[in-house]
């Protein structure tokens, strides 16, 4: 009861007038960063990064939270009028709803992209506020060689869920560990990697690291480009679309049916949960389940109502269940939970077992704040403002991207007036330009850093326990499950890789 009696308080702090405008403020800017191709809600909690110095934690998480399922459903308003996908998670909505578009049915194809995105975020609130305890619960019955081997498989399944990149996945999430290991012995009192200089003595702080990995890098790749608005201006004057036309007709939301929209969130926040997975692989699976499992899957690559539905709820129900890990065992589901991760360490707060029990007063708002974004924020907005919206990416590149470096860079100062910070992001930001440049996933990167001090703390301690002996981690049950569970997603991720669904006629 302590635990609903707390939600309840949640709900009642997210309804105070400064934490709900932050909600507010936090849904409006990630949409807009959601909207613009190349920009994308990890970018946006990036730069809110260093604000979170000054803002008060509970306000700092609602904000990423509705920045977060703002930034996931966003994405479809550019995927399906001019078949830019705003965020990578919305790649399957463009398939659909760029044809629907071209019919002059692109509102409608958005209503029923917000509608799936509302279910979904919403149901995987739900079940983010029911899994969470017990997750946390069953995170207590497991020992140091379980934790290690946990890590160990959550690092595994992200780099092998890059597919085609699993080396340049696996040499980016090296880095990450690597550059996790400058500091202090996690062990002992003893410098690594410090070069002499006392500067490096206390770490790399995750701040540098993601403001240069994700926006510094971001302006250097912009910069390349010789366009000066994102896409022609004339495509966006063609854009015709009326607040009525997003209402999506009562017949096409029942053919859809009640189940598909249940099943394609249930798929998303499963997904979610996974370390790495992302928005992209929930909309994929999803979409090829959808495809798989339709009654017309003939319609689909030509303006499915339904390949949208099935897409866009399960990236909106990922945004929670990438939240479980981190909360119950310190392990972000996604990139940008990883990030959220860096909110909370900033306020010297440590995800765990026990986090919930302790602090569930400060993410409790967070919990409603993903719910009520997806609820009430996602139909309501898209309803208001979505004409205007479409508008954003005629935006003219020099102006946006120079505002944002502004940002980026004042925001790695002031978070700790140490110009060393701010040159260690313009340092990160080079190197993640190149990795970018060869393919590599910047992604593994930031997350091979967030889990390298746990792998290398709980391995060493279980082999202190030990005296040295690895057949722990075999004669441990929690760590021999983890290794064997390894075993099977490295199977059917690798060994036998899920089929790409084929749709003739459609690029993406």
């Amino acid at each position: 009861m302590d635990y609903f009696r707390e939600l309840l308080n949640g709900f009642a702090t997210l309804l105070q007038p400064e934490v709900f405008a932050y909600m507010v403020g936090g849904y409006l800017i990630g949409t807009f960063f959601g909207a613009v191709p190349g920009l994308t809600s990890m970018l946006a909690i990036a730069l809110l990064l260093p604000l979170t110095y000054s803002l008060d934690v509970t306000s700092a998480l609602v904000a990423c939270a509705s920045i977060f399922m703002a930034g996931m459903c966003s994405g479809s308003i550019t995927a399906t009028t001019i078949n830019i996908p705003g965020a990578p998670a919305s790649m399957m909505t463009a398939i659909e709803g760029y044809p629907m578009q071209q019919r002059g049915e692109g509102a409608k194809a958005l209503g029923h992209a917000a509608l799936a995105s509302m279910i979904g975020g919403a149901l995987g609130a739900v079940l983010l506020m029911v899994v969470a305890p017990m997750a946390a619960e069953a995170a207590l019955l497991i020992r140091t060689p379980g934790k290690f081997s946990l890590i160990a498989f959550a690092l595994i399944v992200i780099v092998i869920s890059q597919r085609d990149s699993i080396p340049k996945g696996l040499v980016a999430t090296t880095l990450g560990v690597m550059v996790a290991t400058v500091g202090i012995d996690v062990m002992q009192p003893v410098p690594r990697f410090t070069f002499g200089t006392s500067t490096l003595m206390q770490g790399i702080d995750i701040m540098p690291l993601v403001i240069g990995a994700f926006a510094i890098s971001e302006l250097l790749v912009q910069a390349r480009k010789a366009e000066r608005r994102t896409v022609d201006a004339d495509a966006i004057k063609a854009t015709k679309i009326r607040r009525r036309d997003f209402i999506p007709p009562l017949s096409e939301v029942r053919e859809i049916g009640v189940y598909r929209y249940l099943k394609s969130a249930v798929i998303g926040y499963a997904i979610g949960v996974l370390p790495g997975a992302g928005g992209s692989m929930a909309a994929f699976v999803s979409y090829a389940e959808a495809m798989r499992s339709s009654k017309h899957p003939e319609r689909y690559g030509k303006g499915s109502c339904e390949g949208i539905a099935a897409a866009e709820g399960a990236n909106n129900s990922m945004c929670s269940g990438a939240f479980v890990p981190m909360l119950s065992f310190g392990i972000p589901g996604d990139p940008t939970t990883a990030i959220v991760l860096g909110v909370l360490v900033i306020n010297g707060l440590q995800p765990g077992p026990q986090f919930l029990d302790a602090q569930l007063h400060l993410v409790a708002p967070m919990f409603a704040a993903l719910l009520v974004s997806a609820l009430v924020l996602v139909p309501l907005t898209l309803y208001l403002l979505g004409p205007y919206f479409v508008r954003i990416v005629s935006i003219r590149r020099d102006v946006l991207y120079s505002s944002i470096a502004v940002i980026a860079l004042v925001g790695s100062y002031v978070a700790t007036y140490s110009t060393f910070q701010m040159a260690l992001a313009l340092l990160f930001g080079v190197l993640a330009y190149v990795l970018r440049q060869h393919k590599y996933p910047i992604a593994c990167l930031l997350l091979g850093f967030v889990l390298g001090p746990g792998l290398e703390e709980y391995c060493r301690r279980a082999l202190s326990i030990s005296d040295g002996n690895p057949m722990i981690f075999l004669t441990s049950f929690d760590s021999l499950f983890f290794l064997l569970l390894t075993g099977v997603f490295y199977y059917f991720m690798v060994v036998r890789k899920p089929k790409t669904p084929v749709i003739k006629g459609v690029t993406s």
